[in-house]
């Protein structure tokens, strides 16, 4: 295995997310990607003894903000709030620490973080920034959609990088995050829009991975296509390609229904899938060999309490068991 980049800097002007994640999988030779969704009332011990470092970084941020609106002490809730978030950030980064060399991207699940409120974001955008400089791409988990005006705020808000006029920077910095498609090609090409400008991408739900994605997914138009075959369809035209061959704009499907993975990459050649449900879920690795008919690039797999909570059913330690099953998962990846 290649030794991992550490550079975090976005490449030059010409490249697109598509080039960028081909040449970030072939370095770090992984497409496995660690989904961080943490539950405050099960995070690993040692991080947990940790707290003490990511609470002074939380409660620098937070000051700096405080201070910068002109606002009074936070108060006992606010308090209450930045001390999870300070173990959810050192528990965050353990993780981080653990699987790195195994994996070539981040997922953190937005919800996990906003219910802790701004010290959760402030805990988000540490994160996000640590990641980066591990040389790992983050993929915010967020699933937005909204009507195109409040799209493209969507998109600036997590890939935004740019100075703000009021001082510092704007937006989240993600290389990519997760949309819904539901309200139409009108509320997605705000998204990508906003991502292109910042050679980031954009990952639409096309077939989603929990059971009741049938509900909606697998229903059957006039055509006689079923809806996750539209969306498909559209996810396929808004996408560009760079020199690379992969598009920029991508597609979550799930691992937990490979029957349909074959169809899917029929639809979309040239489309990267991040594949959730391996692990704790149910899925195989072994069964989405066609998510990299475009080479290794094409697909990522995503694991996330199969990892964290590896260490449940092995006896290790929460660190080295993380270690050991995002290890297990890159070979049995790579090997396809």
């Amino acid at each position: 295995m290649n030794t991992p980049h550490k550079g975090n800097g976005r490449p030059g002007p010409s490249l697109t997310f598509g080039d960028r994640l081909s040449t970030a999988v072939a370095e770090r030779e992984s497409q496995i990607v660690l989904g961080i969704d943490p539950d405050p009332a099960k995070l690993w011990p040692a991080a947990i003894d940790r707290t003490s470092e990511a609470r002074a970084r939380l409660a620098l941020s937070f000051s700096d903000a405080e201070e910068a609106a002109g606002e009074q002490p936070p108060s006992a809730g606010v308090v209450a709030r930045l001390e999870t978030a300070a173990a959810v950030l050192a528990h965050c980064r353990a993780m981080i620490d653990a699987v790195a060399p195994a994996v070539v991207a981040v997922k953190p699940q937005l919800a996990c973080f906003e219910r802790l409120g701004a010290p959760g974001w402030l805990a988000l955008e540490h994160i996000t920034t640590y990641a980066r400089e591990q040389g790992l791409l983050v993929l915010a988990d967020g699933k937005r959609g909204d009507v195109p005006v409040t799209a493209a705020a969507y998109g600036q808000a997590l890939v935004g990088s740019t100075p703000s006029p009021f001082g510092g920077v704007a937006g989240l910095g993600a290389d990519a995050f997760t949309a819904n498609p539901l309200l139409g090609r009108d509320a997605l090409e705000p998204l990508v829009q906003a991502a292109r400008e910042h050679q980031a991408g954009v990952i639409v739900l096309v077939r989603t991975s929990n059971p009741g994605a049938a509900d909606l997914f697998d229903l059957k138009l006039d055509t006689g296509e079923r809806l996750w075959e539209r969306i498909a369809r559209l996810v396929d035209e808004l996408g560009q390609a760079g020199p690379a061959g992969l598009k920029d704009v991508g597609a979550v499907t799930g691992a937990t229904e490979p029957q349909h993975l074959a169809r899917l990459r029929e639809l979309m050649p040239h489309t990267p899938f991040l594949l959730p449900g391996i692990g704790a879920q149910g899925g195989d690795v072994a069964a989405i060999a066609p998510a990299f008919a475009p080479g290794k690039a094409g697909g990522l797999v995503t694991a996330s309490r199969s990892i964290a909570n590896a260490h449940e059913a092995t006896g290790a330690t929460p660190a080295g068991a993380a270690r050991a099953e995002a290890e297990r998962l890159r070979e049995l990846a790579w090997s396809l």
